[in-house]
């Protein structure tokens, strides 16, 4: 709820973008930490101690003890020397790390305003708060997973963790917009139409979890062809109306790249409605989705191209940032419209 006082108006925009963008940070370090596979690297949750990194030699031997106790170490990486443990341990205590800061840094400011303004004309920020909580036992429930009888995390799991944070960027970006007072045009499309277009985007995000979770993407590396057909070679398609496809590399890959042709169909589908009308208030936002939607297909192809190369596969997770936040904006704007 947009409030009375300027002042106070000023400072939730500042603390909200703040947190939009060290959450969508925290996205691309979480989205480098499983292409670096550093993620079962601490095998503890020290919610307080685990703050503070290794010190010494000492507490490295340590840490690096417990994790040769696992199936990754075991199974994966039973020749790695205790330098490389220390490059997969940096980048998942980065990672934790700033789920301590992004914790801290929206608690404080909340309690802040909720002194300032009703409770009751901020609970949906407290929802926000809950989500991040949440977030935070959701992480600990997917590392659990590969600490015993596998070298990775669960693909469902991780997918959880991702939609998670990406329902929690979108919630922010939308306070952040109400906050703002941003216009909400006066004639547009039917508010479903892009609701609908950002739960697509939301769905291919799981399948693009389930993608790395597996690591799909090293497989099939062809495009637009998955091997010799346009059905991957391996499979038959009975196979992808099975609960078991979503466990299949091949088929999530086929999956993840057929919704994009699908959400691309949907988008032109918009755009040629918007055009048709000649909702002049709405190109803007739009184009600028197009624009998203276009440079991660793109780099999705390339990631395919690539064997799922480490700075391709980051940047298209950047560009799911960009193309979500579109999205929201695009839902935004048409939000109470009809």
């Amino acid at each position: 709820m947009y409030t009375v006082n300027l002042k106070i108006n000023k400072q939730l925009s500042v603390w909200l973008i703040s947190m939009f963008i060290i959450i969508s940070i925290m996205i691309v370090v979480g989205g480098l930490t499983r292409l670096t596979d550093s993620g079962l690297s601490i095998t503890e949750w020290q919610l307080f101690s685990g703050l503070i990194p290794p010190l010494n030699q000492n507490d490295w031997i340590l840490y690096f003890n417990l994790y040769k106790e696992i199936p990754e170490y075991k199974l994966q990486n039973f020749n790695m020397s205790l330098q490389e443990f220390k490059v997969i341990f940096w980048w998942e205590w980065a990672h934790r790390f700033l789920g301590r800061v992004i914790g801290l840094c929206y608690l404080l400011p909340l309690i802040y305003f909720s002194f300032k303004l009703k409770i009751s004309k901020i609970l949906d920020l407290y929802f926000i708060f809950f989500l991040i909580c949440f977030q935070g036992f959701i992480g600990w429930y997917m590392v659990s997973s590969g600490l015993v009888d596998r070298v990775d995390v669960s693909h469902f799991r991780l997918s959880i963790h991702l939609l998670i944070a990406f329902i929690i960027l979108s919630l922010i970006f939308w306070s952040y917009l109400k906050y703002q007072n941003y216009n909400q045009v006066s004639e547009g499309i039917n508010s479903i139409i892009p609701f609908i277009f950002l739960f697509l985007i939301l769905i291919q995000i799981v399948i693009g979890a389930f993608v790395s979770g597996m690591d799909a993407g090293k497989i099939y590396n062809s495009w637009p062809l998955m091997g010799n057909n346009y059905f991957p070679d391996d499979n038959n398609l009975e196979n992808l109306f099975k609960v078991s496809a979503l466990s299949d590399p091949s088929l999530v890959q086929f999956i993840h790249r057929n919704l994009a042709y699908v959400i691309g169909l949907f988008y032109v589908f918009i755009i040629f409605k918007i055009y048709q009308n000649k909702i002049h208030k709405l190109y803007r936002s739009v184009n600028i989705l197009g624009f998203f939607i276009i440079l991660q297909i793109i780099l999705g192809i390339f990631t395919i191209l690539l064997g799922a190369h480490i700075y391709i596969a980051a940047l298209h997770q950047v560009s799911s940032i960009f193309l979500v936040t579109s999205s929201v904006y695009f839902f935004y704007i048409n939000f109470r419209t009809n």
